[in-house]
This record gives structure tokens, C-alpha cells and sequence, in this order.
């Protein structure tokens, strides 16, 4: 029996303590606490990774604070357009679905398509359908309206601008402040089957269907039971072109690194070469966690078996 290990991230990007209230620290702390402990009692009950990771997900899109489900930002069109990925390591099937909209749980949409469709990847209106056959629960535009995501989008709504995450600033500091709201799960059960999962309401006033790495198998999301699981955040677009997320589980299979070792030298060498701003959270087979970032700061939390326990946000 391995250690059974539990990751999540809610994000990556310039996240500084003088920007945050005291409140909305603890709330953010809470909202990562709650989703790490309902899906760490998964694999505790004996569980499998694929269903931690998407009890995990749950629960973030659910919460308004993270930038996918009902926390999803404002398009270009002022609608959200949702997009998610998970993956099994113990068999690399996986699901994947980008620009849903009304879906509640875009993770159940993705899982849904990894289970039932003989597809992996379902996009606009086709994974609507798909999830109205399937049953999964759709809501009504106002469920997806925060006020403070509407503000982010009436900023910059007349411009050719589009922002990376949570902000209430000026429109000149919007791009500045960058913020990358994607959440995100990978974990190893009791019998080494590991698994990731993404989801993610993408970039504020994004334009023409944008779709991110998040949905993306191997580029924001992998699992593969002889490597890893990872499942990363930040700026799409360069993490599409490093395919990252599957760069490391090259690093460990061809190469022989550990998995702290190929993540490292994805997010800190090859991205940055790139100017690849962001993070991830990976595990290996035997239950080895990390979490690493290249930008001030990453919502995140692990928990393991063996005793680790952290929930952070800084440096």
C-alpha cells in the first residue's frame, strides 16, 4: 500500500499580502481547507485518486472566490465559457470539455466525456448537448453573476484588453496585477493510481472562443501512473506551446528525475525561458508531492498520509 497523497491549487500569479484583506484571506484559506479535506477523505475511506480529484474540484467550482464553475469570469460577450480536463493514470483515459455554458460542474461534464462518450475532448454547444443526454446539472445565467467579477469585466469590456484574474484595480494596473484563476487537483491512493484534474472560467474578456492549457491533456493536465499527475496554472497560451504538464512526466520517464526534480525544471527553466508565468502541482506514484511557482504566489494545498499537511497562498 502506498501513501495516499492530496493536492490542490486555486491559481497562480502576482498575489502580494498588501493586496489582500484580512477576510478575504481567510477566505480563500478556508475555501482551499474545505475542498482538501472533503477530497483527502476519499482516499482515506479507500477511495480512488480519480474521484478525490474530482470531489475537489466540486467543491472549488462551487465556491465564487476561484475562477471556474460559479466563479467564472466574464467573456468578451459578458457570458462565461467554462473549460475543464481530467485524467486517469492508471489506464490515461481522459475527459475533456472547453466553452461549456450554464454548467454547473464543468469537472462532472469532463468526467462524464472520460466515462461515457468514447471521445476525450467535447467543445461549445456539442458538450452542452452531451451533458443535457447525461443529465448534469445546468443553472441559469445569474448563478454565474458576482458582482466583483462584473466590475473586472466592465473595466475593460470597450478595450482589446483581457485580464488573467481576480483584481478590483484601475484598468492600467489590471495588467499588471496578474493573476491566473484556475483550480486544479492531482492525487495517489492507497493502491498508487494517480490522477489530475483542471477547470477553469479562463481569461477575463476573452475574445473569438479562447480556449487555455487547462482542458488540454498534457498541456495543463496529465496523469499517468508510471510518472505522475500534474495539473498546472498560468499563462495558457506558453504552457499549450511547453505542453507542460506532460513535459515532466518526459522528464521522469526518459530522463530519470524525480518528480520535484522535472518540475523544477519546467517551471523554473523552461517556462521562464518563455516567459511562462505560473505553477503546478504533481504527484508520483508513491505518494511524492510538490508544488512549485514561478510568480509571487499560488493558492494551494497538499495533505498526505505520512503527516504533511499544508494550506498556503505567498511564497
Amino acid at each position: 500500500m502506498s501513501n495516499f497523497t492530496m493536492l490542490i491549487h486555486g491559481g497562480a500569479g502576482t498575489i502580494l499580502k498588501e493586496d489582500m484583506t484580512p477576510a478575504l484571506e481567510h477566505a480563500y484559506l478556508e475555501g482551499l481547507q474545505m475542498a482538501l479535506s472533503v477530497s483527502y477523505a476519499v482516499l482515506e475511506q479507500g477511495g480512488t485518486a480519480i474521484n478525490a480529484v474530482k470531489a475537489a474540484l466540486v467543491l472549488l467550482e462551487d465556491n465564487v472566490l476561484f475562477n471556474a464553475g460559479r466563479g467564472a469570469v466574464f467573456t468578451k460577450k459578458g457570458v462565461q465559457e467554462m473549460d475543464a480536463a481530467i485524467m486517469d493514470g492508471s489506464d490515461l483515459s481522459a475527459g475533456a470539455v472547453a466553452g461549456v455554458r450554464n454548467v454547473r460542474n464543468p469537472i462532472e461534464l469532463a468526467t462524464e466525456v472520460m466515462r461515457n462518450s468514447n471521445h476525450v475532448f467535447l467543445s461549445g454547444k456539442g458538450a452542452n448537448d452531451f451533458a443535457i443526454k447525461q443529465g448534469i446539472k445546468l443553472e441559469p445565467d445569474e448563478y454565474f453573476f458576482s458582482q466583483f467579477r462584473y466590475d473586472q469585466w466592465k473595466a475593460i469590456r470597450d478595450s482589446d484588453n483581457y485580464s488573467l484574474d481576480h483584481t478590483n484595480h484601475h484598468l492600467e494596473e489590471l495588467m499588471r496585477d496578474k493573476k491566473f484563476g484556475t483550480i486544479g487537483a492531482v492525487a495517489c491512493d492507497s493502491n498508487g493510481n494517480v490522477a489530475a484534474a483542471t477547470s477553469t472560467g479562463g481569461m477575463t474578456n476573452k475574445k473569438y472562443g479562447r480556449i487555455g492549457d487547462s482542458p488540454m491533456i498534457g498541456a495543463g493536465t496529465y496523469a499517468n501512473n508510471a510518472t505522475c499527475a500534474i495539473s498546472c496554472t498560468g499563462h495558457g497560451e506558453i504552457f499549450i506551446r511547453s505542453v507542460a504538464a506532460y513535459d515532466v512526466s518526459c522528464l521522469m520517464e526518459y530522463k530519470g528525475l524525480s518528480l520535484r526534480e522535472a518540475m523544477d525544471k519546467v517551471v523554473n527553466e523552461k517556462l521562464v525561458k518563455m516567459q511562462g508565468e505560473g505553477g503546478m502541482i504533481g504527484v508520483d506514484a508513491k505518494g511524492n508531492a510538490a508544488m512549485i511557482f514561478n510568480s509571487a504566489g499560488m493558492y494551494r494545498g497538499l495533505k498526505s498520509s505520512n503527516g504533511l499537511q499544508e494550506v498556503s497562498i505567498y511564497k
